[in-house]
């Protein structure tokens, strides 16, 4: 059963119901959701899962149920960020469903207040299940095969999963996939910078959502790539240190942020080319 299935009141499939009407898919989030680390469109921007997403169900609905698009995230929002700058706009936008992605900026941090964090998720999805979208959330993956930084905060991810398994028990929000012991726990899934996923990791998790959706997807997205993963050298490391860990010690250490400055990269509802 389709995951618009399982969410939709009647039981039936989400895209039933008058077919004049587009599907209104609106992403909000953090940076996974504005696509950072995958291949940027011609204005520069990054493509990201979402947008493969909407390009997958645009492909399959075709002109039988056309499907609108807008992405409100920002790299580097946390949680409360969201709530302030992403809902009311993702409410007004009147969405037939929401992407969401949060969390892991805030557990990133050297302080987390778990119950402040869960009250914010529970703000960003209250208000849009009750303005009529359904939610989805996408599990957040052990990355300690990754990066350092994966094995520091795994006892911090499991929390904020659990968090997000209570909006599933108590808020009929839904798991878009699942990403334990997939291909979001391998290194080549991931961008150099080993904190964002690279275009392979997010066209399988386009892919897992469609399926998720009841879309057909013909092969193992989910399963490893073939071959081996490839070693990591003093060289990379060093490279990896300078080049990544280190601006964002400094981003951490002067209070800014990557998304100081930046605004949403598709505020408005509208089609997409599919693929």
């Amino acid at each position: 059963m389709s995951a618009f299935a399982q969410s939709s009141p009647d039981g039936g499939d989400a895209v039933s119901g008058d077919p004049r009407l587009p599907l209104r898919y609106v992403a909000i989030g953090d940076s996974l959701s504005e696509g950072v680390g995958d291949e940027p469109w011609p204005d520069g921007s990054p493509r990201g899962w979402t947008d493969r997403l909407a390009a997958l169900l645009t492909a399959h609905y075709g002109q039988d149920r056309p499907i609108h698009y807008a992405n409100l995230a920002v790299r580097g929002y946390k949680t409360a960020q969201i709530v302030d700058t992403q809902v009311q706009t993702a409410i007004a936008l009147r969405p037939s469903f929401v992407t969401l992605t949060a969390g892991m900026n805030d557990i990133m941090r050297p302080r987390v207040d778990f119950g402040a964090l869960k009250s914010a998720l529970a703000g960003i999805v209250e208000p849009l299940i009750s303005a009529g979208a359904e939610v989805f959330v996408v599990p957040i993956p052990n990355i300690a095969g990754v990066s350092p930084a994966g094995r520091l905060i795994n006892t911090r991810r499991l929390r904020l999963n659990a968090i997000y398994q209570h909006l599933v028990d108590t808020h009929r929000v839904l798991p878009l996939t699942d990403t334990t012991n997939s291909v979001f726990e391998d290194p080549r899934a991931w961008d150099e910078d080993r904190l964002h996923l690279a275009a392979l990791g997010h066209e399988r998790l386009a892919c897992a959502a469609a399926a998720g959706f009841g879309l057909p997807i013909d092969f193992d997205f989910l399963g490893a790539p073939d071959g081996s993963v490839p070693p990591r050298t003093v060289s990379t490391e060093a490279n990896w240190w300078w080049k990544h860990v280190r601006p964002w010690i400094y981003r951490r250490l002067t209070g800014k942020s990557s998304g100081d400055g930046r605004a949403a990269k598709r505020p408005d509802l509208g089609p997409i080319v599919a693929d």
